[in-house]
């Protein structure tokens, strides 16, 4: 069992930065591939990025590639996206994802077991 909790959403002008992190409890966090998510209001959830277990393997959607950046802190069991050159579009409710299945495929289409809660990113001036 591992559980997620994402923080560092907020309010950003046009043009920012943020950094969401991704906590997970949980020993064997190392084995887990984990993937950010967003829904904005009224769309479907889409991936945007995925990173296997050893920090190795990433997948970026060609939505964000080149404003987003995935990566990993396995010794403190946590998570980052990277969001620089933010855009209004960009408003939605961000997510973390997590699951220990192949832990590194990082493919569009796989499966994740354990979900956060979602923190908001608002983009706006």
């Amino acid at each position: 069992q591992v559980q997620l909790v994402e923080s560092g959403g907020g309010l950003v002008l046009p043009g920012g930065s943020l950094r969401l992190s991704c906590a997970a409890s949980g020993r064997t966090f190392s084995s887990y591939a984990a993937g950010w998510f967003r829904q904005a209001p009224g769309k479907q959830r889409e991936l945007l990025a995925a990173i296997g277990a050893s920090g190795v393997r990433v997948y970026y959607a060609d939505s964000v590639k080149g404003r987003l950046t995935i990566s990993r802190d396995n010794a403190k069991n946590t998570v980052y996206l990277q969001m620089n050159s933010l855009k209004p579009e960009d408003t939605a409710v961000y997510y973390c994802a997590a699951d220990s299945r192949v832990p590194e495929w990082v493919r569009p289409g796989r499966n994740y077991d354990y979900w956060g809660q979602g923190t908001q990113v608002t983009v706006s001036s």
